[in-house]
């Protein structure tokens, strides 16, 4: 018999120490900078309150993690708005959820 858990728990997300400070300079750089930069912001500090009074990194690593994947995808949303692809016969997720219920 083996000590091992019948389950692999997954690896935590933990950006580099420089990850924020990084991430908020290719903000700035970004053509949607007005409008990103000051949410990204306020956001962070949420986070930064969040973990204070949690004392958990949990909050902070969220908010990097979710503003690195939405310049990530940024290039594939700029390439379907420029295509002039019909989006109008898609549902919106909030009358789907609705629906449900």
């Amino acid at each position: 018999m083996s000590a091992q858990p019948d389950h692999v728990s997954a690896t935590p997300y933990v950006p580099a120490p420089g990850a924020p400070a990084e991430l908020l300079d290719r903000l700035r750089a970004d053509h949607r900078a007005p409008q990103w930069v000051p949410a990204f912001e306020e956001e962070w500090s949420a986070a930064l309150e969040e973990s204070r009074r949690t004392f958990s990194l949990a909050a902070l690593y969220e908010t990097v993690q979710a503003w690195q994947a939405r310049l990530a995808a940024a290039p594939a949303v700029d390439a379907f708005v420029a295509s002039g692809c019909d989006d109008s016969a898609f549902v919106d997720m909030a009358e789907l959820r609705s629906s449900r219920r």
